[in-house]
């Protein structure tokens, strides 16, 4: 495909207009502001239009999209115990299927183009991610509070057969990776084992850390005073690629731990103000070089998947936790969402748009009142766009959406299995 005489956001994170992109079955093949000479087939009238990176979503629970809505106004514990926790108790392969699939299809309509997604039932997770036609890097959360040995736990042979069957499926579009639910779900030998394994085979850790107050603190009460950053790297989590999700209560050392270990952190805005739980120190993370990404957390604490929300959440929570209006540039935003969490994801030939990288691009309508006027494209794409914006998504040069349609997948079905599957589960409970 050539996108022609289109708006892009170049490899710098800045805007240039009238420019040609040229797409070869996976790859990004040509950007230039001359036509090129190669014939790329279909081509694509830039006109009103934008094209940018896709949106790689930090931090994900994708079932959960059959919660959407089930559980509000509730404290987090009480959200959990009486509403999420006998939800998911009568999960099983059919409803996450259809649950998974009506997120990645909820991902498309809104330019994500990959997910870190935590739950189980991987394989019908991963099937619907092929189905679909977009990313993930999946990992069975592990969770051992009654201290079972390691090669007894379920997830652990799960996970084996996760790294086993699907660790790069989809030429690459599966990734599978590992995950420790958290320092308060699980015992230490657990922890540590999971880290040999994870080390052993290369892969990334996805972990949630410090999301609420009360974890934190609990955690310093259990562990000598430690924090669950500090614990968690004790433990040999934090000795390669890892993926910290939340980190809202991240305090003193914490910080020098993320940033020296490499760990990227994947910020929720939304989930974390919808649940009260505080607000990121993302200001002190980006000064100090942590790879900052941004995660939507499931649709059940969210309800949205819509990540130009979440893109503008974070830039304004930053600005408040700061007490700076200037901190997070509209660039630093605009990577978060695209770079940064591609990186986090291992995925270092995505979230740009150059040549040599991976055609995983979304297009905006520019010509429609909230983008108008421009005094700075950046500055609307972050504070002024919607996800409603969004006319195309691409993965791997293949076009997945597009003006509505779906193109790899049947919305109506989707829909109705997933309805059909979220009122079974309600008549149990």
């Amino acid at each position: 495909m050539l996108f022609k005489e289109i708006t892009i956001l170049n490899e710098n994170f800045e805007i240039e207009e009238n420019m040609y992109v040229g797409v070869a079955e996976d790859r990004i093949e040509y950007v230039g502001k001359a036509r090129p000479k190669k014939d790329f087939g279909e081509e694509y009238e830039g006109k009103g239009r934008l094209l940018m990176p896709g949106f790689y979503n930090g931090h994900a629970h994708s079932p959960m999209g059959l919660m959407r809505g089930y559980g509000e106004n509730m404290v987090l514990q009480d959200w959990l115990e009486k509403r999420i926790f006998p939800f998911e108790d009568k999960l099983d392969s059919n409803a996450v299927y259809w649950g998974t699939l009506l997120c990645m299809a909820e991902s498309m309509r809104f330019g994500i183009v990959s997910s870190s997604d935590m739950y189980y039932f991987i394989p019908d997770m991963v099937q619907a991610v092929l189905d679909s036609g977009v990313k993930t890097n999946i990992s069975r959360s592990v969770v051992n509070p009654m201290g079972v040995p390691f090669e007894e736990l379920p997830s652990i042979g799960e996970t084996r057969q996760a790294i086993r069957e699907f660790h790069g499926a989809g030429n690459g579009r599966v990734l599978v990776d590992t995950s420790i639910h958290a320092e308060y779900t699980t015992n230490e030998e657990t922890c540590r084992k999971l880290a040999d394994l994870t080390h052993e085979e290369g892969l990334i850790m996805h972990v949630h850390v410090s999301e609420t107050q009360f974890e934190h603190e609990e955690c310093k009460k259990r562990r000598d005073g430690r924090t669950p950053a500090q614990y968690l790297n004790d433990c040999g989590l934090f000795d390669g690629p890892a993926l910290a999700a939340h980190c809202v209560w991240c305090e003193g050392e914490d910080f020098d731990i993320l940033r020296d270990k490499g760990v990227s952190v994947a910020s929720n805005p939304m989930s974390n103000l919808k649940l009260a739980s505080g607000m990121c120190n993302t200001p002190k993370m980006m000064e100090m070089g942590i790879n900052l990404a941004i995660g939507t957390d499931s649709v059940a604490s969210n309800n949205s998947l819509n990540f130009f929300e979440e893109m503008k959440a974070l830039a304004v929570t930053a600005k408040v936790k700061a007490n700076d209006p200037t901190v997070i540039t509209p660039k630093e935003a605009l990577m978060a969402a695209t770079r940064n969490g591609a990186l986090a994801q291992g995925r270092t030939d995505c979230g740009v748009l150059k040549e040599g990288n991976k055609a995983d691009l979304i297009v905006l309508r520019t010509d429609v009142p909230n983008m108008h006027p421009v005094h700075n494209m950046a500055n609307n794409l972050v504070y002024a766009a919607s996800g409603s914006d969004v006319v195309m998504t691409m993965v791997d040069g293949k076009v997945v959406y597009k003006d509505g349609d779906f193109l790899t997948l049947d919305m109506e079905r989707t829909i109705f299995e997933a309805e059909a599957a979220t009122a079974k589960i309600l008549k149990m409970l």
